[in-house]
C-alpha cells in the first residue's frame, strides 16, 4: 500500500485581542512606561484567563510597538505581579528597552519594594530572609520553602507600624523574583499576609483567637477579599537614556481602608488602659 508522510505543524498561540481597558499610568517616554496594576487584573493571557488581561490593555494602547521578547503573549511583559497583588509594574515598548531592564532585573539592580499588611506584631522588626524556594511537594499549586532543589530567593523586610499583637504594616524588599516570593517568605517567618487565600487563610481564625482581637477588626481582617500586598516603589536606570528612574505609589484604598480599622482598634485599645 502507499506511505504517505504528514508533517504537522507547531501550534500557534493565538495573538492576545486588543481590549479598551482603563490604565493607571504612573510614567510614560517612548521606550517604556510604568503602570499601577489594579488588583484583580492577570498581567497576560493563560488557560482560564484569555481577555480582560493587563496585555489586552496594553495593545489596545500602544498597538504593536511593545517589545516582542515575551512573545506573543507577553508583549511588553518585562516582570509579573500575582493576579490579586496591586502596583507598579515597568512595561517595555522596544526590545531594546526590554533588554535592559531584563538585565538590571538579572543584575538585581532593578529595584522592587513592596507594602503588606501582615498578621502578627512582626519581630525583630527588619531582617533579611534567604532560603531556597521551589514547588511545594505536597500541592503542586503552591510554592514552598525547600532545604534543597530549589532557587536561591532573598527578602528584605523592615516593619512600617504596629497593630499590637494583631497586625503590622511591613515593606519587603526583593533582592530576586522568584514565584509568590513575599508571600512565602513571610509565611515562612510565620507571619503571613492578611488574605492571601493560598499561603494565610487557614491561619487567620485561630490567629485572631489567641489575639483577643476585637469583633469588628476581626470582620475586616477575615473579609479582606486578597492578599494585602502592594508594589510600592520602583527604582531603575532607564535603558536607554540611562538616567536613574524612581517612582512611588500610595497604597489602594481598600488597604488604606483596612489601615484606618486597625488604627482605630488601636487607640481604642489605648484609650481603655
Amino acid at each position: 500500500g502507499e506511505v504517505f508522510s504528514v508533517v504537522i505543524p507547531p501550534a500557534v498561540e493565538p495573538k492576545p485581542q486588543a481590549q479598551d481597558i482603563s490604565l493607571d499610568i504612573v510614567y510614560e517616554d517612548d521606550d517604556l512606561l510604568v503602570i499601577n496594576k489594579a488588583a484583580d487584573m492577570v498581567v497576560h493571557p493563560a488557560a482560564g484567563n484569555h481577555d480582560g488581561t493587563l496585555v489586552n490593555a496594553l495593545l489596545a494602547y500602544c498597538g504593536d510597538t511593545l517589545s516582542g521578547i515575551g512573545g506573543v503573549k507577553r508583549p511588553g511583559i518585562v516582570h509579573r505581579l500575582d493576579k490579586e497583588t496591586s502596583g507598579l509594574m515597568v512595561v517595555a515598548k522596544n526590545d531594546a528597552a526590554h533588554q535592559g531592564l531584563s538585565k538590571q532585573l538579572a543584575a538585581r539592580t532593578l529595584k522592587r519594594t513592596y507594602q503588606a499588611i501582615v498578621w502578627g506584631d512582626v519581630s525583630p522588626p527588619a531582617g533579611r530572609i534567604e532560603t531556597q524556594i521551589g514547588r511545594s511537594k505536597t500541592n503542586r499549586k503552591k510554592m514552598a520553602v525547600l532545604a534543597s532543589g530549589g532557587k536561591t530567593a532573598v527578602t528584605d523586610y523592615k516593619k512600617l507600624e504596629s497593630f499590637g499583637l494583631t497586625a503590622s504594616l511591613v515593606e519587603c524588599r526583593l533582592q530576586t523574583g522568584r514565584t509568590h516570593q513575599i508571600r512565602v517568605h513571610m509565611a515562612h517567618i510565620k507571619h503571613w499576609l492578611v488574605g492571601d487565600p493560598v499561603y494565610g487563610r487557614s491561619s487567620a481564625q485561630k490567629f485572631l483567637r489567641l489575639n483577643k482581637a476585637d469583633p469588628a477588626l476581626s470582620a475586616a481582617l477575615l473579609d479582606f477579599p486578597r492578599q494585602a500586598l502592594h508594589a510600592a516603589a520602583l527604582e531603575f536606570v532607564h535603558p536607554i537614556s540611562e538616567t536613574r528612574v524612581h517612582l512611588e505609589c500610595a497604597l489602594p484604598e481598600d488597604m488604606q481602608g483596612l489601615l484606618r480599622v486597625l488604627e482605630k482598634c488601636k487607640q481604642k485599645r489605648s484609650g481603655s488602659r
